[in-house]
């Protein structure tokens, strides 16, 4: 079967997203960086994670291949993330060190 011209360039294109998240403190924004940062994926390709930490705010940034898989690895960490919260409120603001 032929592929048109334009539907690999469609295929080739990535895609991005991108979410920054405040915390009250920068020790927060850390552990929360140490608790979400990813594992080595067990498949390769595919789709790419980056988390950094800038004072108070953790930033992540995937970029994907497919759309699909963009939906499931953000799904995942939001409810990862979500947990991470639900965690620091419970127990109260990190002591410090």
């Amino acid at each position: 079967m032929a592929t048109a011209e334009g539907d690999t360039n469609h295929e080739s294109r990535k895609l991005e997203f991108a979410l920054d998240v405040p915390f009250p403190s920068p020790r927060e924004a850390s552990i929360a960086l140490q608790s979400l940062s990813p594992d080595r994926e067990p498949r390769k390709g595919g789709i790419s994670k980056e988390l950094t930490l800038a004072g108070s705010t953790l930033s992540v940034r995937w970029i994907a291949d497919e759309a699909r898989i963009l939906r499931v690895s953000v799904n995942s960490f939001m409810d990862n993330l979500l947990l991470v919260l639900e965690t620091i409120q419970m127990f109260g603001p990190p002591v410090q060190q």
